[in-house]
Parts: structure tokens; sequence; C-alpha cells
């Protein structure tokens, strides 16, 4: 059998092909990719020269690329795309890929090799990229275990094993829990409230359910939060958020048990590497560094965000009574009555934007807004096969001397087996491949509102931010100058990586962005000017309520993490001692735990603060910005040049201040959102 995966790709940029890889080729080809990696690595083990910076680091650094193509497909395929057969198959690859790594972190005589250059790194004059490659290679050694003894190298290679096959369970029970939920309404006077554009997507998904003449809500966002934000039912409004907030929790799919099993063993690794918690494990390679480090800048936000939350429910609860509305308020009240103060208090609503942000437009502004503020060119492109009809290919061009930059997928709607939220993922990275430079293969993936019978998808202001975020992740990786691979992109220390998002949401407030493409989609009337400045005006409503939302899930995130679970046999119990300081309501649904994949599933364990962290850098960075011009040419190349491009090829505390001119100031995120005199 011919296997597509095992073939260098003849597609341009080597991109996969999607149209001919089905799942019966995945475990074949990381079997075969393994072999290959093996003999590859055994080597460079068994080389007789002297080891040297070539023969040995970036020897391991180009080892195992078959597999890394592979094992990029086959889990990106998972998430976005994902079948009862992949997942089946996760199960099985999990522990396979794991046992081969361990293979190589224990191997005594590898790690001597690598040691031995480490050794001698001051007589090597190396440059600042290529020592980063060699300290990140001799530290993976050590993180996995290559300083144990025997039993503990066994011990720790059962653990990576369970715990490969934990994550894909999680996320799989996720979706599964996420997917049997519908709430099918029949009655349309229980649509009351609900925008004409919520109504007609209800309709829709109802339709292609076979439910004619219905209305179908589901728990994917863009059916959850219009009814969870509009819906004047209130009994309909707590049975969704319920739903929503009862996920994987007490159903077939109960994450409980993988919950307590994943923090045991993160602890256990941890312990067996020398390390006092998870958390010390990880933020060891995290800008912070310490968890008490952490802990302290959590608290710090906590002191501004709680007060100003108190006061934001406070005056939800005054002006819901005034609407006649329930007291005291709950959690399924408090999205309806914001969206009505809001309305109120700044003049519109949220679905006035909607007729403004049709996607296809959307797109084609945002990639004119890369174009402005980092001189790159977005070409649509049909010669790439793609996994899915909802998914758009992009050649990608830096307009100065039309170099190409790399391949961008954009896969923009929900369908089932695909996860909930937004995210950039990679296919491959720039970087040494097959001996030579090649350009990133990236994709972002998004969850917006379907296009119905008689309208395009229209977005609303919080989907566009969504799109800005994903997008400065691939733009991140995509102007990448790396040599490397694994210190290209978004390969840098993990609280950095939020920066080059999270900056691009500022633009999305500004009315020279938006002109750029928010024009109504009947008659191609701009954005009205008043509508951005009711917006910037709206900016910072419910603020407190907002961060202290992040505060509480980052502190919950450590809890977990930062110290021993033995103890632990109620996930629900322990969530709620957790974050007891900052919930303003008691728990009246299931435990967030159980369905936050960000820490149990997607690489944020220990840090979630990381997203508030960046806020502080983005707010920070953005300033600049805001004093020189939105797309000042020095300014956005200077951000493009030692930021972005440089990947994690130096410490992101010299990157940042090497743009900036300086460290960053703590207080920017505070300033932006008028709380400096709460902190």
């Amino acid at each position: 059998m011919t296997n597509p995966l095992l073939e260098l790709s003849a597609l341009p940029n080597h991109a996969p092909p999607f149209d001919k890889i089905e799942e019966q080729h995945y475990l074949p080809a990381i079997e075969t990719a393994i072999e290959q990696a093996r003999a590859n690595i055994d080597a460079i083990r068994d080389n007789e020269e002297e080891p040297t910076f070539d023969n040995t680091i970036v020897a391991l650094e180009t080892a195992s690329e078959l597999l890394g193509t592979v094992t990029s497909v086959f889990y990106n395929q998972l998430s976005a795309n994902g079948t009862d057969g992949l997942h089946e198959l996760a199960e099985k690859i999990g522990p396979v890929s794991s046992n081969f790594s361990n293979d190589i972190m224990h191997d005594a005589k590898l790690f001597a090799r690598v040691k031995a250059v480490h050794d001698i790194q001051e007589t090597l004059n190396l440059n600042a990229e290529q020592q980063m490659l060699l300290d990140d290679t001799y530290i993976g050694f050590v993180r996995g275990g290559a300083l144990l003894d025997a039993e503990k190298k066994q011990r720790l290679r059962e653990i990576s094993e369970r715990m490969s096959v934990l994550s894909p369970v999680y996320m799989n029970n996720n979706k599964k829990s996420a997917e049997q939920f519908e709430m099918v309404i029949e009655n349309e006077d229980d649509l009351a409230g609900l925008p004409e554009s919520a109504v007609e997507g209800a309709k829709h998904a109802a339709e292609e359910k076979g439910y004619d003449g219905k209305w179908l809500f589901t728990l994917d966002m863009p059916s959850y939060i219009p009814f969870i934000q509009y819906a004047d039912t209130r009994e309909l409004r707590e049975k969704i958020w319920r739903a929503y907030n009862s996920q994987s929790f007490g159903d077939d799919y109960d994450n409980s048990e993988a919950v307590l099993e994943i923090v045991t063993l993160r602890h256990e690794r941890a312990q067996l590497l020398g390390y006092t918690t998870h958390a010390h494990y990880v933020l060891e390679r995290r800008m912070a560094e310490r968890p008490e480090t952490v802990m302290d800048f959590l608290a710090q936000l906590k002191r501004a965000y709680k007060p100003a939350a108190e006061e934001d429910l406070r005056q939800l609860q005054l002006f819901a009574e005034k609407q006649g509305g329930p007291e005291p308020l709950q959690p399924w009240d408090v999205a309806y009555y914001a969206e009505k103060q809001k309305q109120t208090l700044f003049d519109f609503s949220s679905e006035d934007f909607r007729p403004y942000f049709p996607l296809q437009q959307v797109i084609d502004g945002v990639f004119e807004h890369f174009g402005k503020l980092f001189n790159l060119q977005f070409k649509p492109s049909d010669a790439y096969p793609v996994w899915h009809e909802d998914v758009k290919v992009f050649d990608v061009h830096d307009k100065t001397d039309s170099t190409f930059l790399g391949t961008l997928y954009a896969d923009f709607h929900p369908r089932s087996g695909k996860n909930n939220g937004a995210w950039k993922t990679s296919y491959r990275d720039q970087g040494l491949f097959h001996g030579k430079l090649e350009r990133p293969v990236i994709a972002i993936v998004c969850n917006f509102s379907k296009p119905t019978k008689d309208k395009p998808s229209l977005l609303t202001h919080g989907e566009v931010e969504t799109l800005l975020h994903e997008m400065g992740h691939a733009m991140h990786a995509m102007v990448s100058k790396a040599t490397y691979r694994s210190l290209s992109g978004t390969n840098v220390l993990w609280d950095f990586v939020e920066l080059p998002s999270q900056i691009q949401e500022n633009w999305g407030y500004t009315r020279e962005t938006l002109d750029l493409f928010a024009a109504h989609y009947k008659t191609g009337e701009k954005i009205p000017g008043a509508l951005i400045d009711k917006l910037n005006k709206a900016k910072n409503y419910m603020v407190g309520w907002g961060g202290l939302r992040q505060v509480g899930l980052a502190t919950l995130d450590m809890a977990w993490h930062s110290q021993d679970p033995a103890g632990i046999t109620d996930v629900a119990k322990f969530e709620d001692d957790a974050t007891a300081g900052t919930s303003l309501f008691p728990r009246l649904a299931g435990p967030i735990s159980t369905h936050f994949g960000h820490i149990f599933a997607g690489g944020y364990s220990a840090g979630y603060y990381s997203y508030k962290w960046a806020e502080v850098l983005d707010a920070d960075a953005f300033e600049l910005f805001l004093e020189r011009g939105l797309y000042d040419r020095p300014t956005a190349e200077a951000f493009k040049n030692e930021v972005l491009a440089k990947g994690g090829s130096e410490h992101p505390t010299v990157l940042y201040r090497r743009f900036r001119g300086r460290d960053a100031d703590p207080d920017a995120l505070l300033r932006r959102e008028g709380l400096m005199d709460a902190a």
C-alpha cells in the first residue's frame, strides 16, 4: 500500500495531500517514521567522531522530521475533523510516540554526546539561536529524565505512556458530552428576544438535523452565546447554561476520574524529576520562573478586579430590578441583563455590528490590515486539497520583494467532530526540512456563525477579535526567520506566546482598521463612526467581571498543579475551595475542571495565567503604536523583526526589551482597563 504520509508531498510548499490521506494510513506511517527516526538517532549516538554542535545537536533537531510531519497531520485532524476512528487511533498512537520519546531521553550514550557538547559550549562561538538550541536540547534531556536511575526512568516511561492516552480521552469526552446536548424548540414564542441571526442559524441547524419547522440550539459558541445573551425565556437560558457548565460531569462522558489521574501523574512526574510540584516543573521554563511569582501576579490583579467585579454585579442587579428582573440574579441571567444594560448605557447592541461584518469581507480586510502593518500579501489558492469544504487556503508573500512566506489554511465554521473554540496550529514550522530552509504550513481553526440560505456568515465584533487574535499567532509563525523549526514562530516560552495574538485585538477597536472592511453586507455602507465610538466607550464595560473570571481560572489551574493532589477525591469540592475567593456565585452546575481543556488537554497546565501576563505585554506594546501611529512602519517593522521573526531563538525578555527599549510597564494593563485607582 502506498502511503501518502510517507512520501515528500509534491504539493506546493510540501503541504499535506489531504485528498489522499485516509485513517488507515496514520498508524503504519507513524510506525515507519519512528523506525526511520530511531535509525537516524542510533547513527548520532554511535558516531565515532567527537561530538560537535552539527553532528549531535543539529542532527538531533532534524532526526525525526518524517515523524513530526505525520504526527502534526494526525493530531491537527483529530482536533479539526475528529472521527471516532481517529480518537481510537489516538489511544494507540499516544503510547507508541511516548515510548519512542522516552527511548531517546533515557539513552545514556546519546545524552553523553549532548552533554559533551554542552560542556564545551564556551569554546564553540555559537550565535544566539545556536546557543538556545544547545541549551534547549540539553535541558530537554534533563527534564525528560536523562539523569534518573533505571528504576525511575521506567516509572517515568509508564507515566508518559499513560498521560499520552489521557489527554485525547479527556478531549474526546468533552466533544462527545457537548455534542449530545440538543435543545430543540418547537414553540416560536420561546424564541422571544433572540436576534434574527440567531433564529435563522437555529432554523438552519434544525433543518440539517431533520427537525423541520423547529429550531435547534447547541453548545457550539455561535449557538450558545446568542441564546444566553438574548433569550427572554429564563427557564431555557438556565437549561442551556447548566448544560454548558456541566459538560463531562455526571454524564456518560464524565472526566472527573481523568482529571484526578492527570494531576496525580503530573505531580508524580515532577517529584521524580526533583521538583516540588508540577507547577515548579513547568514554570522553570517560563518567564515567570516560579509559582510564587504567578501567585503574586494573580493576587495583584485580584485586588483590582474583585472590587470592580462586585460593583459590576451590584449595578447589574439594580438595573435588572428596574427591568422587572429576578432578585437575586443567577449566572444564567448575567449575560442577558449585561447585554440589556450595555444597550441602555451605550445605545447599541452587539447585534448592531453583524451586518457590517460579513465573513469574506472581514477576511479580506484583516489581510489588508496585515498588509499595511507588516507588508504582507495573501493570495487565495486552489492548488492545495483541504480536509473540509469550509477550509480556504492562501499563499502568503512579503510585498517588499514578493518572497514566499508560507501556506495558510483557514477553517471557519463548527461541525460534528470539530473541537469548540478557536486556535492556530502548525502542520510544519519554518526552518530546516530535508536539509533546506522551508517555509511554514500554518492553519487557523475557528467556530464562526455559519451562513444561512438567505445571508452570508455575519460575525459579531467578538468574532472579529478572535480572527485578529488567531491571525496574530499565524503571523508569528509566518514571518519567522529562524533556522531551526523547534525555535521558530510560536515555539517560545509559553507566557510570551499570547503577546503576538492579543496585541492584534487592539486594532479591532480603531476606526482606521475597521474602515478597511466594516461595511454593510447589503448596501456597502461603511460602519458608522458613531457606532465605533460607542464600541470604544463600552470597551471596559464589566471589565472587572471579565478580569476576575480569568484570574479565577488561572487560580484554579495553579491550585491543581502547585500542591500534592493525593488527598483530592472530589473534583467539584476541590474546585469550590480553590475558587472561593474569585467566585461571586456558588457553583450551580458541574465544575469547570471537567471541561477545562486548556489545562487538561491543551498545554496550558500551570500556565493559564499567561493570558493575563501577555495582556500586560500587549497593553504596553500597543501604547507605542498609539504614540507613533497605528501603522507606523518603523514601529511595525521593529515588532515584526525583533519579536515575531525571532521566535524562540532568544529569551523573550531580551526580544521585548529590544523592541520597546525597556521592560514592559506592569501598570499598562490596568491603565488600559481604567482600574489603576482600584489597584
